[in-house]
């Protein structure tokens, strides 16, 4: 310890100030007494005495000297510390004179969560307006997920009560069942809870925010795995305002789960249940009968859905204006039909790999879904140009289009989009990746697109450089993503149709 002090003066002398003090002191007073009594000598001794007191003096005056600096910086940063902080009180008193605690609590409420916790740290006073529970009625502890554990949300939810209304604990996979059970019941006013991917999470948080939280509005269990029907059973008894829920991926829940809700939260207008392979036509009946208000409805990947399914819905929910059935393999145009007699309000349509819909959907729902903004098409292998036709007849308010592994479609069918009303004034993402018949063609029929912000053409086989130049020459603010592959001739399969080859050269 002695030798690591030693390393440096500056730190020898803060830890031992009196000794050092008194030291300097008695040697400079005693100094010039000395000097003053030799005088009377012969004047050979005095010279040689003075001589080694002048020695003396310097050798003392050297030793010293580092303690008079330390003296000297002491003095100083005492000084600075000391202005700084009269400068930071005196602004401090101004500004809590000026604007009263009202103000100061409205200003404080449009802080994040780092910077209120550092406001907290300016004063005593900042402290209490900062740390006020008002100030934290959204708080969103995503960017913090690895550190936040029980402790963290217990100690938010008795700070802030019943102010708090919007949580999100997504991502943070350290919280347990008894953290939310105790956040549940001094936070009764939480209206919206986001608890995407906290793994670890069972029925009795559920159970616990049916029993207290009766204005939960918006719920996140998304990821959430351990959940099963007993969640939703426990939400459909104590949360009749429910409008929002994602039990995306969670493989526990069945019909049963999903009627016992339908039942019980009435509201609800967007429902998501993304890799649910167990929910069926007997779950989402009761859902489209008792939840006819719902706006969007995701059932990406719940392959047991059938027509049957989907007609439920569009007889019952003739406001829909979202709908993800990707993956749903085994639907038909039967479903495309039902939803353009009932849901004329569609705004986005995700339909990827469902590989039985045909031109003859596609048309019907054209003909009657003029609002339709969104629509991934991915894998639907059967539609042709006729499709894309219609599409830019019928639907002026096209966004987003995705035709990847649409292999059937042509340079036509792109001309038919390129010089439709949806293409002067709204397209901006177009997705054409594994479109072995598209061609520089095509490129040049979507120069007038000048809304076009993003172009995809992977395994393009026909598309070129060049292509890709002179259409970037007419939208240079456009993104194309491509890489080329050489042509090769596309062997024959089984007698069918030919398939074109895969193997590319990415440059």
């Amino acid at each position: 310890m002695v030798a690591l002090l030693c390393k440096d003066n500056a730190s020898t002398a803060i830890t031992t100030p009196t000794t050092t003090t008194t030291t300097t002191t008695t040697t400079i007073t005693t100094t010039p007494t000395i000097s003053t009594t030799t005088t009377t000598t012969t004047t050979t001794a005095a010279t040689s005495a003075d001589a080694v007191k002048m020695t003396t003096f310097k050798s003392l005056f050297v030793d010293c000297l580092p303690f008079y600096k330390w003296h000297y910086q002491l003095f100083s940063r005492h000084k600075y510390e000391l202005m700084v902080s009269q400068s930071v009180s005196e602004d401090d008193a101004l500004i809590n004179r000026k604007l009263p605690k009202e103000l100061l609590l409205r200003i404080f409420s449009f802080l994040d969560v780092v910077t209120l916790c550092r406001c907290a740290q300016i004063s005593k006073y900042w402290n209490v307006l900062a740390l006020d529970g008002s100030n934290w009625q959204r708080v969103d502890l995503f960017d913090f997920q690895l550190a936040i554990e029980g402790p963290v949300v217990e100690h938010i939810s008795k700070r802030c009560g019943g102010f708090l209304k919007s949580l999100s604990l997504r991502g943070c996979q350290s919280i347990t069942d008894g953290a939310l059970m105790k956040f549940s019941q001094q936070c009764r006013n939480i209206e919206e809870l986001n608890l995407n991917n906290c793994k670890k999470i069972t029925d009795l948080t559920c159970q616990s925010l049916g029993k207290y939280c009766v204005k939960l509005s918006r719920l996140n269990l998304s990821s959430c795995t351990e959940i099963s029907n007993n969640s939703l059973k426990f939400l459909s008894e104590g949360c009749p305002n429910l409008e929002y829920l994602n039990i995306s991926w969670s493989s526990q829940v069945t019909n049963d789960g999903v009627d016992a809700l339908a039942k019980g939260c009435p509201k609800i207008k967007s429902f998501y249940s993304k890799g649910c392979h167990q929910i069926t036509n007997d779950g989402i009946a009761p859902l489209a009968m008792s939840c006819s208000n719902l706006l969007t409805l995701n059932l990406n990947s719940c392959s047991h859905i059938t027509d049957e399914g989907i007609q439920q819905i569009s007889q019952n929910c003739h406001q829909l204006q979202v709908l993800c059935v990707s993956n749903c393999c085994l639907l038909t145009d039967t479903s495309l039909f039902s939803l353009a007699k009932g849901c004329l309000d569609m705004r986005t349509l995700e339909v990827a790999s469902c590989s039985q819909f045909t031109d003859s959907g596609f048309q019907a729902l054209a003909r009657s879904c003029h609002m339709l903004e969104r629509m991934d098409l991915e894998e639907c292998v059967l539609i042709t140009d006729a499709t894309l036709a219609s599409l830019a007849m019928n639907c002026p308010r096209l966004t987003v289009l995705s035709l990847s592994h649409c292999e059937l479609v042509t340079d036509d069918g792109i001309r038919h989009l390129g010089t439709s009303a949806c293409a002067l004034e709204h397209l901006s993402v177009l997705e054409l990746d594994n479109c072995p018949l598209i061609t520089d063609a095509s490129l040049e029929h979507l120069t007038g697109c000048q809304c076009l912000q993003r172009i995809e053409l992977y395994d393009c086989q026909l598309i070129t450089k060049p292509g890709i130049r002179r259409l970037k020459n007419h939208l240079p603010a456009i993104k194309v993503h491509a890489y080329f592959a050489p042509v090769t001739p596309p062997p024959s399969v089984g007698g069918g149709r030919q398939r074109y080859c895969r193997c590319c050269v990415i440059l």
